[in-house]
């Protein structure tokens, strides 16, 4: 099976440091105590997770759709990570899935069915069940 790799390097002390992401293929995000916890210019780990979760979730979902018979056209995911500060610290405490799909032929039961499914099913929701996803799954019309 495929091993997928990212790496980190953070330069400098929390507060005044900053550092920089990379994916595996090279695509790089800088992060710092701004970008994360404050509207910063850059990227943070929460918001990679999300983007992670939301893709997941969308070829997942595509995938469970086309197995009951049903192709969508689009499937559009956004996720909402929420980090708060804990007694133990810092910690994400909610994911919320928003989706938008458009099914040619299927009804409203189906799909929510499938997308339910779907949200404990996919890869990263799976290593992620610690963390409550809460989904919002919307049938559109092309």
């Amino acid at each position: 099976m495929a091993v997928r790799n990212a790496q980190a390097v953070w330069n400098g002390a929390f507060k005044e440091g900053d550092g920089t992401m990379t994916t595996g293929t090279g695509v790089s995000f800088d992060f710092s105590a701004s970008t994360r916890f404050e509207d910063g210019q850059g990227s943070n780990p929460e918001e990679l997770l999300g983007a992670a979760h939301a893709g997941c979730f969308s070829m997942a979902l595509a995938a469970g759709l086309g197995r009951n018979g049903f192709n969508p056209t689009r499937v559009a995911t956004k996720a909402n990570v929420h980090i708060n500060r804990m007694e133990a610290g810092f910690r994400v405490t909610l994911i919320e899935l928003e989706c938008e799909a458009v099914v040619p032929g299927i009804d409203e039961a189906k799909f929510q069915e499938v997308a339910e499914a779907t949200k404990t099913g996919c890869p990263i929701s799976a290593a992620l069940a610690a963390t409550p996803i809460n989904l919002t799954a919307k049938l559109v019309s092309a």
